[in-house]
């Protein structure tokens, strides 16, 4: 079977060339095709991949392309992982939010509109090659923000495009962990959107084990969310929710806490980066273990302003070595090519599922996944705090992509003056004019 990776230049794709470097099971990934706009940065990963592969029987081959449907013919799945302005765009949403007082993550608030309004456009263009050269072919896609980029692209590709994201799953197995439960066997009750979603029940042995973990402030510590949010306020809640709801829970704090650093991740993920492809240039028979150091130096950092904030300490090294977005795919993959159910929390299609969204909205929740894809299972209806936070936040998503498709200055000013992160239209109309005369791909916002 054959895979492509848009985005095949990007740094976490070795992470998805290991998983499948350990799958040995009939029908597996036989052939990697990396599709990249960048050829230096396709050049080194491919050489990171090749190393991985050493010394293993039957390694999937690897071949690269600057050629779209080059990479896309023959294709049985493809995987998204594009990141249109690259680090640099990164940078400059995190920037003019900053600078007018607002958060700018990558995927939450200013930041995560910005990106989106250059990245929807590119994301529909490679949906619409996709079905014209492998319209067989299912689409994986991390491309972010994910839930707004998989729903741009299902006019196109219809249910076989399924988002995918590991914040989920991830919670998922902490808290199972934390409790003592095989994380394999249990059932995520969690809803939301793509990096706004709750864990609101934790089902074993048919027995609902949350509101056990809630009580225990000594379960509670143990692990990631549970620090981040603090005892006090996840029992308030009821739930356990995503680590990205840090940045609205405590929005302030957090605030200052980015505002307060020299370097913004994506400055600090940008120059570490072109550290490692310059430095992989010069050596590439040093390729995978520059990209290891690299790696691992990344990891410890995600996040870190939001644990700092909450006191929350180092990263847990367990967490880190449990796999990611990779397992993910993996899992999905296998599921629909050979018809092995699993159960997966992904972006699909809402379906009727929660109440609150109509059926077309791309929800993030979790699904049973066969050879006819991913269906999404029932799971108890969002509380009104919930359905109000989402229900905001799906309307900036659909602002975004009507802007980004259509290029209305009205709809992309809407999605900055209606996210709940910016709480003002005078500051959504600094935001749109500073991201239009900085950012090339946003030029056509420019008044």
């Amino acid at each position: 079977m054959r895979l492509t990776i848009l985005g095949g230049g990007g740094f976490r794709v070795p992470l998805v060339y290991q998983a499948l470097l350990g799958d040995r099971g009939t029908g597996r990934i036989t052939s990697v095709a990396l599709f990249d706009t960048d050829r230096t940065r396709l050049t080194s990963i491919a050489a990171v991949l090749r190393q991985q592969a050493a010394g293993v029987a039957d390694a999937p081959v690897v071949t690269e392309t600057t050629d779209l449907d080059e990479a896309l013919r023959g294709a049985d799945f493809v995987f998204s992982a594009i990141r249109v302005g690259g680090l640099e765009g990164r940078t400059i949403d995190e920037r003019v939010a900053l600078d007018l007082g607002v958060l700018g993550q990558e995927t939450v608030g200013a930041g995560g509109i910005a990106y989106g309004l250059r990245t929807v456009p590119v994301a529909v263009g490679i949906a619409q090659r996709i079905a014209a050269v492998a319209p067989e072919a299912w689409v994986i896609n991390f491309t972010n923000p994910a839930g707004m980029v998989t729903e741009a692209m299902i006019p196109y590709l219809g249910d076989r495009v399924i988002g995918i994201c590991d914040s989920p799953s991830g919670l998922g197995r902490r808290a199972a962990l934390a409790l003592g439960v095989d994380p394999s066997t249990a059932f995520y009750d969690y809803a939301g959107l793509n990096h706004l979603g709750w864990l609101r029940g934790l089902r074993s042995g048919g027995v609902d084990r949350l509101p056990a973990l809630l009580e225990s402030s000594d379960a509670l510590s143990s692990f990631e969310e549970g620090r981040l949010f603090g005892a006090d306020w996840l029992r308030s809640l009821g739930a356990i929710p995503n680590e990205y709801l840090h940045y609205y829970y405590f929005a302030r704090e957090t605030l200052a806490a980015v505002q307060a650093v020299q370097q913004t991740r994506g400055k600090f993920l940008l120059e570490q980066q072109s550290a490692f492809y310059a430095e992989t240039v010069r050596h590439p028979e040093r390729a995978l273990e520059l990209w290891q150091k690299t790696r691992a130096e990344r990891e410890s950092t995600y996040m870190v302003e939001s644990r700092e904030v909450a006191d929350a300490g180092e990263r847990d090294e367990r967490d880190m070595a449990a796999g990611g977005y990779e397992q993910v795919a993996l899992s999905l993959m296998r599921a629909i090519a050979h018809n092995e159910r699993a159960s997966l929390i992904l972006n699909v299609r809402n379906r009727g599922v929660l109440h609150h969204l109509d059926d077309d909205a791309v929800v993030e929740i979790p699904c049973t996944v066969d050879a006819n894809g991913a269906l999404p299972v029932t799971v108890s209806q969002l509380t009104d705090h919930q359905a109000g936070l989402i229900c905001s936040v799906k309307a900036v998503e659909r602002s975004t992509i009507e802007a980004a498709v259509g290029g209305s200055r009205d709809a992309a000013l809407r999605a900055f003056a209606w996210h709940p992160l910016i709480d003002s239209v005078t500051a959504a109309h600094k935001l749109l004019d500073e991201y239009a005369a900085r950012l090339p791909e946003l030029s056509a916002f420019r008044v």
